[in-house]
């Protein structure tokens, strides 16, 4: 029997993503030669949105891009993977957001964010339906994250990246908060927070409520392309598992296993199959469930 698959409305960042790889990482002050350039789309909200339609869900997005060409082609590609894009604002004399990203041969990053339109839209006139589950980002303005909640009445899901200080009533009205092990650290209140899922690389991912580990599952082994785009695919398979129905520990391992497939691929917004087949290949003994 099929799962059936929630609708997700991502409020976040859409951008265009620079994309320079090369041998190693310069360190401050340093220039490395022999790099390979690319562009694609990218930001963290776009690539969520991208990644819950690809995996089976009902995936809008709402965001904004500068009236530009690569605005045009940003929509153009959330269309293609099967994205609602009415909801997205096109900025007159506004710029796409940019992401500048560094990419080592081992896949690790290093991104400066120049969030251009994503720091000038509003949820006005914007609603959310009862059913909806609602996941947010850190890449546009807190104001903007405070409105989604606060209009949200369904399952409200917060990737608090890049880490920063949460405002008491933004943490509470959260069902889930998805951060990796550094974020964790960096933001002291989410030890008690309702339900925490924490990611920690190469040792899998957690899930925390108030601060008490309920569920674990471990990362898979696999080869290297760019880690890009892993959180961001990781994110949206563990809210569309955990709306679905499926325990704490197979939602992570369902996760786990998207983020791996996620990491074989150069883009920011990876190629995936239907969730079904990462549920089929998670199994419950793989896993330390609720």
């Amino acid at each position: 029997m099929s799962t059936r698959l929630p609708a997700v409305t991502v409020v976040g960042s859409i951008n265009l993503d620079i994309i320079a790889t090369t041998d190693r990482l310069p360190t401050a002050g340093e220039t490395i030669g022999g790099g390979v350039l690319q562009q694609q789309p990218g930001g963290k909200g776009a690539n969520q949105a991208v990644a819950a339609a690809r995996l089976g869900g009902s995936a809008r997005m709402i965001g904004a891009v500068g009236d530009d060409a690569p605005g045009r082609l940003m929509l153009a590609a959330l269309s293609g993977a099967g994205v609602d894009t009415a909801d997205v604002e096109v900025l007159d004399g506004g710029a796409t957001g940019t992401a500048l990203i560094v990419v080592d041969r081992d896949g690790e990053n290093q991104i400066v964010v120049c969030p251009g339109a994503n720091a000038g839209f509003s949820l006005e006139g914007v609603s959310f339906g009862p059913d909806e589950t609602v996941l947010c980002q850190l890449e546009v303005s807190l104001p903007v994250v405070l409105d989604a909640a606060r209009r949200s009445t369904g399952f409200f899901v917060l990737n608090a990246a890049p880490a920063m200080d949460l405002p008491a009533e933004l943490l509470e009205r959260c069902d889930l908060v998805i951060v990796n092990e550094s974020e964790y650290q960096l933001i002291p209140a989410l030890a008690g927070a309702n339900l925490v899922a924490v990611t920690y690389g190469k040792d899998g991912s957690a899930l925390l409520e108030r601060g008490r580990r309920v569920a674990e599952a471990p990362a898979l082994s696999v080869p290297v392309a760019s880690t890009v785009g892993a959180g961001d695919a990781f994110c949206a398979a563990l809210v569309l598992a955990i709306r679905a129905g499926l325990p704490y520990g197979r939602s992570l391992a369902v996760a786990n296993a998207v983020g791996a497939d996620a990491v074989g691929d150069p883009s920011s917004q990876p190629a995936l199959a239907p969730l079904e087949d990462y549920i089929a290949r998670a199994t419950e003994s793989s896993v330390a469930s609720r």
